[in-house]
């Protein structure tokens, strides 16, 4: 046979191969059809309802950003005019609210200065630090996060010292 009718009988069965896989349905990992809209999310409960009603959720990994353990959605959009967030965690008022500080570096620029209030680089709070919800996990996960390192195990890694 010639190498043109090869390639045409190939492109031929070629789309009747994909004919009949779009006709069987292909489903997302979602389980609904690819073609189908996306469906609207549930609203999802807040773990906490009012600040302070909450413990802190443990960070899964050191450099985590803290996730906000209570509702935020009865707050103000942060913008330049204000940021509640601050009313209860900036550096002058976390005593009396009985609240977590703002992270150090939160007050300094740029160029390292130590500044009174938040910097414009970090100010946008939720930005960062997320809300968090009472979901289940979309997929199965036995992640455990940082774990403490027993001193035995990192004891033993060390070379041993010379005389």
């Amino acid at each position: 046979m010639n190498k043109t009718l090869k390639l045409t009988i190939a492109a031929v069965a070629t789309c009747f191969s994909a004919l009949a896989i779009a006709a069987d349905g292909a489903t997302s990992m979602r389980g609904i059809d690819v073609a189908a809209p996306d469906p609207v999310a549930e609203t999802k409960a807040y773990v906490g309802k009012r600040p302070g009603t909450q413990a802190p959720v443990a960070r899964t990994f050191s450099t985590q950003p803290p996730v906000i353990p209570h509702a935020v959605d009865n707050f103000d959009e942060i913008n330049l005019e204000g940021n509640q967030c601050m009313d209860c965690h900036s550096a002058a008022n976390f005593k009396k609210k009985n609240a977590p500080k703002a992270g150090d570096s939160h007050f300094i620029n740029r160029d390292g200065q130590k500044l009174p209030e938040a910097s414009s680089a970090r100010y946008n709070c939720t930005q960062c630090h997320v809300p968090q919800v009472d979901a289940p996990p979309l997929v199965a996960n036995d992640f455990k996060g940082d774990a403490p390192v027993k001193k035995a195990a990192v004891d033993s890694k060390k070379p041993a010292k010379k005389n």
